[in-house]
C-alpha cells in the first residue's frame, strides 16, 4: 500500500471516558468488526484478556488495522489507568497521530492530562473527540474552555452537538453547513444530511467564522477569500487545518456519543483527513553504533531495514508475539535480521497483521507500517533490530521505576520453576514490572507501578498461567543513596585454578541529586587500561549498586570516579577488576553515610466541595502535602504528594470519607529521605 495512505494512531483518555467502546464502533462501521461488543457488557472486541472483560478497563494495548476511504489505519487502544502508563509511553512511541478522547461530562481528568503531556513528550499530532455527550451533565462548551485553560491550546471545533444528554440527536456539521443524524435501526451505520435547523444557524455561523479566523492565520490565500467575500473552498480549508493538525498549532475537535452510534464516521474522516501519513512525521532519531553521533533515520522504502520493538506479549502456541513499527527499509517472512542491542541475529518465521486477538498473515512489513514478528528468542520491549550492516540504535524509551513490591512464593516445590519461567515471561513484556530472589530469604519479590498493576499481574500469573502460588501483602520498594563524599581503595588477590587474579581500584563515591540514578567517571585513559578490563570495572560498580548499600535495595544518585588502577600484563582478570570494584564501591559506600530513599507519590483527588476539609485532613494524617487545590463546577481538583508507605488502603478512606463519591489518581514522583520516625 501507497505509505501516505497508512495512518498509525492511538485512542488515549482518561479512564472510563470511553475510548475502547470509541474503538469498537471505529471497528465496526469500517467493517472490520461484524457486531459491536460493549464494554458493560463484557463482550468489547479490543479488550480480549480476561481480567479486561472482567474489570472493564483496557490494560494492554491492544493493536489492529481497519480500512477506511481506501486508507489502512493501524489502530492502538491504550490503557487510561495510571498503573499502566508503560503501556501508553510504549504505544505514542511508534503513533504518527492521536485521537484524545474527552468525556463531555467530566472533561479534562487527572489520567488525561498525564497522557497528554506523554503525547507532548514524543511531539504527537493530535484530534479531540468529546463523547458521552448523551450523559447527564454533559456540556460540550464547558469541555472546550477545561481543554483550553488546562493545556493551553487552540481547539478547533468542527462540530457542535444537536441538544445535549438524552437530547442529544446528531451533529452539525460547521464546513458543510449540514445536520446529520444517525439511524438507530442499524447502529448509527446510516447517516442522513439535512439543512441546519433555523434554532442553530446563529450559533453555526459563530463557530464557522471561528474555524475562518483561526485558519486566516496560516493561510494568506484564506485570508485574501475572505475579505474579498469569496467562498473559501472545503478543499483549502481541509489542506490548511490538515497542516495545522500536523504542525501542532490547532487541534481540530470532534463530537459524539459512541455509545449510542453518534458521531463516529466524522471522527474517522478526521483521522484520515487531518492526521498524518509515516511521509509526514519528521526523521526519526537514533544514534550510530559505530561513532555513537546522533542520525537521523529518513522514511525510506528502499533503505536498510529499521524497525523497533514496542511490544511483546505471549501466546501459548506461538511463543513470543513482538510488535514492532518498521522506520526504513522492509522486514520480510524467513529472513534473517540482527537485534542490534542484543548483538544476535534473529529469524523471522513468521508475520502477521493484528486484528485485536486475531491474526492475519503477511509476508512483508513495509516502511512506516505496523506488525507482528513470531520467531525472536532474544527480543525485549524497546529493542532496535536492523541490518547488520547499518546498526542505528532507536533512541530508547523510558519507564517509570518500579515502586511496590509483594512476596510471591509457589505453593508446592514442583512450581517453583514453572513460576520462575512465568515471572520471565512477565517481565519481558512489560518494562516497568521486576523480580528478584532474596538472597538471605529465598524468597521471590515481584515490583510494579501500583496496586492495580500487581494486581492484575498476580491474577494473570494464577488465572492465565496457571501457576500456583501464594502473594503477600504489598510492601514499598526503596532506594539507598549516600550523603557525603569518600575515596576507597580495595586490593583484590586469588589464585583460581592454579592462576593468579589481581587487582587494586580506587573509587571516589559522592552523592547526586535526585533523579541523576548513577554515573560512572574515569581518570584512567583506555592506554593505561584495556577496554575489556575497564567494562569489567563499570559491571562491577553496576553489581554492587543494584544490590544495595546497607539494606539489600538499588542504590540511586551517586556518582563513582575511578581515580586509580592496580594492574598487571599477567595476573590481572577481568573477573578480579569485576570483583575488586563490587567490594571497593560497596564499601566506599558504607563509609559515605549511607540513606534510605522512599518513593514520594503525586496525587490527583477530585472530590465535592463539602468533602474538601475532611479529605486534606485525611491526606496531612498520611504524611502528605497539598501543592494546590483548584475549583470545579461541581468538585474541587486537589493536588498533593505523600509517601506511598502511607498511601496504602487509601482509596478505602477516600470512598467512606466522601459517601463514595471522591475519586482519586497517583502517580510516582521521586525518591527522598525517609524520615526514621
Amino acid at each position: 500500500m501507497d505509505d501516505g495512505l497508512i495512518r498509525n494512531i492511538g485512542i488515549m483518555a482518561h479512564i472510563d471516558a470511553g475510548k475502547t467502546t470509541t474503538t469498537e464502533r471505529i471497528l465496526f462501521y469500517s467493517g472490520e468488526n461484524h457486531r459491536i461488543g460493549e464494554v458493560d457488557d463484557g463482550e468489547a472486541f479490543m479488550d480480549f484478556l480476561e481480567q479486561e472483560q472482567d474489570r472493564g478497563i483496557t490494560i494492554s494495548s491492544a493493536a489492529t488495522t481497519c480500512f477506511w476511504d481506501n486508507h489502512m489505519i493501524n489502530i492502538i487502544d491504550t490503557p487510561g489507568h495510571v498503573d499502566f502508563t508503560a503501556e501508553v509511553e510504549r504505544s505514542l512511541r511508534v503513533l504518527d497521530g492521536a485521537v484524545a478522547v474527552i468525556c463531555g461530562v467530566s472533561g479534562v481528568e487527572p489520567q488525561t492530562e498525564t497522557v497528554w503531556r506523554q503525547a507532548d513528550t514524543y511531539k504527537v499530532p493530535r484530534i479531540i473527540f468529546v463523547n458521552k455527550m448523551d450523559r447527564m451533565g454533559a456540556d460540550f462548551y464547558q469541555v472546550i474552555a477545561d481543554l483550553e485553560a488546562k493545556f493551553k491550546i487552540k481547539t478547533l471545533p468542527l462540530f457542535l452537538p444537536v441538544g445535549a444528554e438524552s437530547a442529544f440527536t446528531g451533529i452539525v456539521d460547521l464546513i458543510a453547513n449540514e445536520m446529520i443524524t444517525f439511524e438507530e435501526t442499524d447502529w448509527g451505520s446510516s447517516m442522513q444530511r439535512q439543512r441546519v435547523p433555523e434554532s442553530m444557524q446563529a450559533l453555526r455561523e459563530k463557530w464557522y467564522e471561528n474555524i475562518i479566523d483561526a485558519l486566516a492565520i496560516y493561510s494568506d490565500e484564506i485570508t485574501e477569500l475572505y475579505f474579498s467575500g469569496e467562498k473559501i473552498p472545503h478543499s483549502l480549508i481541509f489542506k490548511t487545518l490538515r497542516r495545522c493538525t500536523i504542525e501542532r498549532t490547532l487541534i481540530p475537535l470532534f463530537v459524539g456519543a459512541a455509545l449510542k452510534n453518534i458521531g463516529v464516521q466524522p471522527l474517522l474522516d478526521g483521522i484520515v483527513r487531518y492526521l498524518p501519513s509515516p511521509l509526514e512525521i519528521p526523521p526519526m532519531k537514533g544514534i550510530s553504533v559505530k561513532n555513537s553521533q546522533e542520525v537521523d533515520v529518513k522514511h525510506d522504502p528502499n533503505g536498510p531495514p529499521l524497525a523497533l520493538i514496542f511490544k511483546i506479549t505471549h501466546d501459548r502456541e506461538a511463543g513470543p508475539l513482538s510488535f514492532i513499527r518498521v522506520y526504513s527499509g522492509a522486514i520480510k517472512k524467513g529472513s534473517a535480521i540482527f537485534n542490534i542491542n542484543k548483538k544476535k541475529r534473529e529469524r523471522v518465521n513468521r508475520l502477521f497483521r493484528m486484528h485485536a486477538n486475531r491474526t492475519e498473515p503477511i509476508d512483508h512489513l513495509s516502511s512506516g507500517d505496523i506488525g507482528v514478528v513470531v520467531g525472536f528468542k532474544v527480543a525485549q520491549t524497546g529493542d532496535t533490530i536492523g541490518s547488520e550492516g547499518v546498526q542505528i540504535l532507536l533512541e530508547e524509551m523510558h519507564f517509570p521505576e518500579p515502586v511496590i513490591s509483594v512476596a510471591i512464593e509457589p505453593k508446592s516445590l514442583s512450581e517453583q520453576d514453572k513460576l520462575k519461567a512465568a515471572l520471565k515471561i512477565l517481565m519481558q513484556e512489560d518494562p516497568t514490572f521486576s523480580w528478584r530472589e532474596n538472597v538471605d530469604t529465598g524468597q521471590l519479590i515481584i515490583s510494579g507501578m501500583g496496586e492495580l498493576h500487581l494486581d492484575v499481574l498476580k491474577t494473570r500469573l494464577i488465572k492465565e498461567m496457571k501457576v500456583e502460588a501464594r502473594v503477600g501483602n504489598p510492601q514499598v520498594t526503596y532506594r539507598e543513596s549516600i550523603l557525603t563524599e569518600v575515596s576507597h581503595t580495595e586490593q583484590f588477590s586469588k589464585i583460581l585454578a592454579g592462576k593468579e587474579n589481581t587487582a587494586g581500584v580506587t573509587l571516589t563515591v559522592r552523592p547526586l541529586p535526585t533523579g541523576s540514578g548513577v554515573k560512572f567517571i574515569s581518570k584512567i585513559s583506555a592506554k593505561e587500561l584495556p577496554g575489556e578490563l575497564m567494562e569489567a570495572i563499570e559491571r562491577g560498580i553496576d553489581n554492587s549498586r543494584r544490590s544495595g548499600i546497607k539494606y539489600g535495595y538499588e542504590a540511586i544518585d551517586i556518582e563513582a570516579t575511578l581515580d586509580a588502577v592496580k594492574y598487571s600484563e599477567l595476573f590481572s582478570t577481568p573477573f578480579a577488576f569485576e570483583a575488586a570494584s563490587t567490594l571497593c564501591f560497596e564499601n566506599a559506600c558504607r563509609e559515605a553515610n549511607p540513606i534510605l530513599l522512599e518513593p514520594i507519590m503525586k496525587i490527583d483527588i477530585i472530590v465535592p466541595n463539602q468533602y474538601v476539609g475532611e479529605v486534606i485532613g485525611g491526606l496531612t494524617a498520611r504524611g502528605g502535602i497539598v501543592n494546590s487545590i483548584e475549583s470545579r463546577a461541581t468538585a474541587e481538583h486537589i493536588l498533593a504528594k505523600a509517601p506511598l508507605a502511607q498511601l496504602f488502603g487509601y482509596s478505602t478512606d477516600l470512598r467512606s470519607s466522601t459517601q463514595g463519591r471522591g475519586t482519586f489518581t497517583m502517580e510516582f514522583s521521586h525518591f527522598a529521605q525517609k524520615n526514621k520516625n
